[in-house]
């Protein structure tokens, strides 16, 4: 893998990673900024998509139509959908799924695309072994947790819902782009991983734990795949 896409929601974020990059050019395509260096000596795209799937997705295929990334990560914050998953771990993707898509009144399961034969992306088991490892390193004080990553365009916030969730669809954690880049790395035949900090709880809590945690999730995200990067 010589160049690697990624992929942040949130302006801090990818302004961390930025400063952390060397031989930087700058590139506009669908009103995001696209910039290309060295980050720990690999070659990369880092660009910042805003919330939401179709943001995450219009990212996800430049990256790979015109920068003809050989991989993607998408990196960046996430609600907990599991009790022993607290704030300041991380989830490493081993698939995504997109919850809020909902043909059941045509017989088909929630987060199913009847129009494709795939609705959950597998994510590349190489990346997330290499995370793990840049996980162990750059933060060994957090947990390191492996599973589904649900997106959909809410911020999950009601202990209802979330029990839902956990109950149809297994999830670890759930957020608002990594399964729509999931998608697009399939549609492209690329590999794909999704690195998710816990910020918050994904229930009542959530409005206060929010503000308080994200600060240190991000820079967990951020020295992982800093970490990545120079194990690639």
């Amino acid at each position: 893998m010589d160049l690697i896409g990624i992929i942040c929601a949130m302006n801090k974020e990818a302004n961390f990673l930025k400063e952390k990059m060397t031989d930087v050019n700058i590139e506009s395509h669908a009103s995001m900024d696209y910039y290309s260096g060295k980050l720990s000596g690999k070659n990369v795209v880092v660009v910042r998509s805003g919330t939401g799937k179709v943001n995450a997705a219009v990212a996800a295929e430049i990256l790979a139509g015109i920068f003809k990334v050989d991989a993607i990560i998408n990196t960046g914050i996430a609600g907990s959908l599991n009790k022993d998953i607290n704030i300041g771990d991380v989830v490493l993707s081993t698939d995504a799924i997109e919850h809020d898509i909902d043909q059941t009144t045509f017989g088909f399961k929630k987060g199913i695309n009847p129009d494709q034969p795939e609705s959950i992306y597998t994510a590349d088991p190489e990346l997330r072994k290499i995370a793990k490892e840049a996980c162990e390193k750059a933060c060994p004080y957090i947990g390191v947790f492996e599973g589904r990553v649900l997106s959909g365009d809410q911020f999950i916030s009601d202990p209802e819902i979330k029990d839902e969730m956990v109950e149809l669809f297994g999830g670890l954690c759930v957020e608002m782009e990594g399964a729509a880049i999931a998608h697009t790395a399939w549609l492209n035949q690329i590999p794909y991983l999704v690195i998710r900090a816990i910020s918050d709880k994904a229930d009542d809590s959530a409005d206060m734990d929010y503000p308080t945690f994200q600060k240190m999730a991000v820079e967990n995200s951020v020295k992982i795949v800093t970490e990545m990067m120079g194990m690639m």
